[in-house]
């Protein structure tokens, strides 16, 4: 039996906002196989959250981390090199888009909430892999994954300024891996299913789109947070040594869909 021991590894987890997050279940996951965790959270709402979840996950450290601030994933990284010596994963689970972006028509979203949704969504993944970069090199190399959803390849009605947002993830995901590939970093993302979480909750439809992708897909059934999760550990381990710029769908097949079954 294949197992995968992640022993002595340091790992950086973005986006833990509760125990229903799916930063939070990749954590977990990557404690279980004996990573050691570093959480992050932006700003003081979500910091008390964080610092209550982290001994679940080995009494990891917790860090301020907003990635609009250049100084903040400065410091993050320093305060990692200093305290681990280096790196080995990054886990980028951060989006972000205004609610009043999901309220208007797509054509009337705002210049500045439309710029501000991909800066937090997806140029973040390239702000935080470029200082993860060094660090991971000093340990070897290392890996990236970060979250995506189906509405950046397809439409998804209600998604709005979310979906190039995830399309721009998915493509900088891409270009990380041909980047950084020669220094031994592999990038990759999950392409995970609707799950109850509080992103899902700040969509116009979610509980309809949760029940129409559950029921529509081809296995017949939901998601967990712990498929997900498994997903992502799979390519943040060895065992994916050979995989990098890949989108992985965990969603129980619905994305290759052409049209709803009857």
């Amino acid at each position: 039996m294949i197992s995968i021991d992640l022993s002595g590894k340091v790992a950086v987890v973005t986006g833990v906002a509760n125990r229903r997050s799916i930063a939070f279940a990749i954590a977990g996951a990557l404690h279980a196989a004996g990573a050691r965790i570093v959480l992050t959270y932006q700003g003081e709402r979500i910091e008390e959250s964080v610092r209550a979840l982290a001994p679940e996950v080995g009494g990891a450290a917790a860090l301020p981390c907003d990635v609009t601030s250049d100084a903040e994933m400065d410091a993050l990284f320093a305060a990692v090199e200093r305290e681990a010596g280096g790196l080995d994963i990054l886990v980028h689970s951060i989006a972000f888009a205004g609610r009043e972006e999901f309220e208007a028509p797509f054509e009337n979203a705002s210049r500045a909430g439309f710029l501000r949704a991909a800066e937090v969504s997806a140029f973040s993944l390239v702000a935080l892999a470029r200082r993860a970069a060094p660090l991971m090199e000093k340990r070897g190399g290392g890996a990236v994954v970060c979250l995506t959803f189906l509405g950046g390849e397809r439409v998804v009605p209600g998604y709005k300024v979310m979906g190039p947002a995830k399309a721009l993830l998915e493509a900088n995901t891409r270009y990380l891996a041909e980047s950084l590939g020669r220094r031994n970093v592999r990038v990759n993302a999950v392409s995970a299913g609707p799950l109850r979480t509080l992103s899902l909750a700040g969509i116009p439809g979610g509980r309809d789109l949760l029940a129409t992708l559950s029921e529509k897909n081809p296995l017949g059934r939901p998601i967990t947070l712990e498929e997900v999760a498994h997903a992502a550990l799979f390519l943040l381990s060895p065992l994916a040594s050979g995989v990098t710029g890949e989108t992985l769908h965990v969603d129980a097949g619905y994305h290759v869909l052409g049209m709803y079954p009857a």
